[in-house]
């Protein structure tokens, strides 16, 4: 099958009516487009699939209006101390026996400290020895701390813009779209792997969701990791009862990131339990070739393993495979995080 150039050539110069345009596309001919371009650069029938875990759960001095392990908001969510060492490496054990391929980590910190770091670079080098991949999310991060967790091996850090410049102010108030993008520019200087994407559902426009996706695209190197959530409303939150994303709506933000962002892997992310399988079914054929699976995201729920591996059988879609080595083979955030 030949396809057209133009619709896969890397770009890193959209503008926000080019973006919009596509937006606008009738849903069919949009889809078309995505499955073009993911067809040119993927297998259409195959996922990658990661794990994520909580390392250290609540307490978080950020005011991220989504979260319920922010500590300015009752949400009945105990909070737990960072994870013994022990702990982790049975869950990624068990991760990686499930068929997970990737290992996320995430801490809810606004950022960490140095001490904190060496308890995490434990737990890097100590998944990396299961032969899996290793991405974490700990919050804002200086280029010393990036450079300190490249040199320990790790391969993903996830740092999710969230939403439009124009909108983020809306959500969180206590670090701004430049902290996030500061972050995001020390951890590729550094030269691990970008995993940063976005929240539907919070009471965005469409024009936000387009800006979104134009800042990710818009990078000098497009995020290997594109993780697109589904708002998970949680009681206590003062994003609790806003009102729900369209289904479609959120299948066409899938397709525009995958022809924006071409090679870069699209992870259908936190709000699955939501989604009926014929939603999930129309992302994979939108161009979402990565998932999180396990019971929780976080701190929210996500289907189990099982139910995945019985969509995936009724898809005909398959398991991702590291290239490393025989074990079964993108990444990470909030409940929202990755």
């Amino acid at each position: 099958m030949t396809h057209d150039n133009a619709a896969t050539d890397l770009r890193n110069d959209w503008s926000i009516d080019e973006i919009n345009a596509l937006f606008a596309l009738p849903f069919a001919d949009l889809l078309y487009r995505a499955q073009v371009v993911h067809r040119a650069h993927f297998d259409p029938n195959q996922v990658q699939v990661s794990t994520l875990l909580s390392i250290k759960t609540g307490a978080c001095a950020e005011d991220c209006a989504y979260c319920s392990q922010s500590a300015r908001y009752d949400t009945g969510l105990e909070r737990e101390k960072l994870l013994p060492l022990d702990e982790v490496v049975a869950a990624a054990e068990a991760a990686r026996a499930k068929g997970s391929t990737r290992f996320c980590m995430g801490a809810a910190w606004r950022n960490p400290t140095d001490r904190n770091l060496d308890k995490v670079i434990e737990m890097v080098t100590a998944v990396r020895d299961l032969g899996m991949e290793t991405c974490v999310t700990l919050g804002m991060l200086t280029d010393r701390q990036a450079r300190r967790l490249a040199d320990a091996g790790l391969d993903y850090y996830n740092h999710n813009l969230d939403t439009s410049p124009e909108f983020y102010g809306n959500v969180i108030t206590t670090r701004t779209f430049q902290d996030r993008m500061d972050t995001l520019r020390h951890v590729r200087d550094a030269g691990i792997n970008v995993c940063s994407g976005g929240i539907l559902g919070m009471g965005e426009t469409g024009t936000d969701r387009a800006r979104m996706l134009q800042e990710l695209a818009n990078m000098p190197q497009h995020p290997e990791s594109v993780p697109i959530n589904m708002l998970v409303q949680i009681e206590g939150t003062p994003l609790h009862g806003t009102d729900e994303i369209d289904a479609l709506e959120f299948v066409r933000t899938i397709a525009v990131a995958r022809i924006l962002m071409p090679r870069s892997h699209v992870r259908l992310s936190a709000g699955r339990t939501d989604m009926s399988d014929e939603m999930q079914a129309l992302c994979f054929l939108a161009g979402a070739n990565s998932v999180f699976y396990g019971e929780r995201l976080l701190t929210t729920d996500n289907p189990a393993a099982d139910r995945d591996h019985e969509l995936f059988g009724r898809l005909g879609i398959r398991l991702e495979q590291r290239e490393l080595d025989a074990d079964q083979a993108v990444c990470c955030g909030s409940g929202h995080g990755a």
